[in-house]
């Protein structure tokens, strides 16, 4: 694997401290296929519990549909100004199946038999399908798909990209509207993405955060 030539601290804090929760954006503005394309590999290499990625990323682009969506979003405008918007679905429950497709993944490109991955797949089974139930599964997948959506918002911030990442909609309206419930998935939040209004005030504010002394702790 090629080494990557990394940024600097210096760029990564700018980045991080030019993005906020963008909540007008420029609808006439939209992001470029290979900008975009770039984005979606960020979400596919997301990291996740034992590598299981108990997610989907559906991307929703089509305007009718947003125009769907809108009311189940209690008429935010994001979702239908941004160029892009991904909803996080989490799958409703995670099985043997689920497991034996990784193992069978992960045998795949490393080039090993799935018999010799047997430990790891008994340490899945035995730590997250069998250990937990139901309810516990759901919400082990749910907390999971905030890695990627912190993921894609730290990634969007290094290209240059505003996001906005939004819990305030209603989760049974979108798994209906988009199919999700029939595939085993349920929305969890969402992100929309593009690039800000000149009218968005909310761009030149301060950002909020507490001092690093009250929230990052060293023993």
């Amino acid at each position: 694997m090629k080494s990557p030539t990394h940024i600097s601290p210096t760029q990564l804090v700018e980045s991080l401290e030019w993005r906020y929760a963008t909540k007008a954006f420029d609808p006439n503005r939209k992001i470029s296929p290979e900008l975009w394309g770039a984005l979606e590999d960020a979400l596919v290499l997301t990291a996740s519990s034992g590598g299981l990625q108990p997610w989907a990323f559906v991307v929703v682009t089509d305007p009718q549909l947003r125009a769907k969506l809108l009311p189940a979003s209690f008429g935010q405008r994001q979702i239908t100004d941004a160029s892009h918007l991904v909803v996080f679905a989490a799958r409703t429950d995670v099985t043997a199946d689920d497991v034996d497709a990784h193992i069978a993944r992960t045998a795949e490109l490393r080039g090993v038999s799935p018999e010799t991955l047997a430990p790891f797949r008994g340490m899945l089974m035995g730590g997250i399908v069998n250990a937990k139930g139901a309810a516990e599964r759901l919400a082990w997948s749910a907390r999971q798909t905030n890695i990627a959506l912190g993921n894609l918002l730290t990634s969007a911030a290094l290209l240059g990209i505003d996001a906005c990442p939004m819990e305030g909609f209603l989760p049974a309206q979108y798994d209906e509207i988009l199919g999700l419930t029939k595939r085993g998935m349920t929305s969890v939040s969402l992100c929309a993405l593009g690039y800000r209004s000149a009218e968005d005030a909310y761009a030149s504010l301060p950002k909020v955060r507490f001092p690093k002394e009250r929230v990052v702790w060293h023993h």
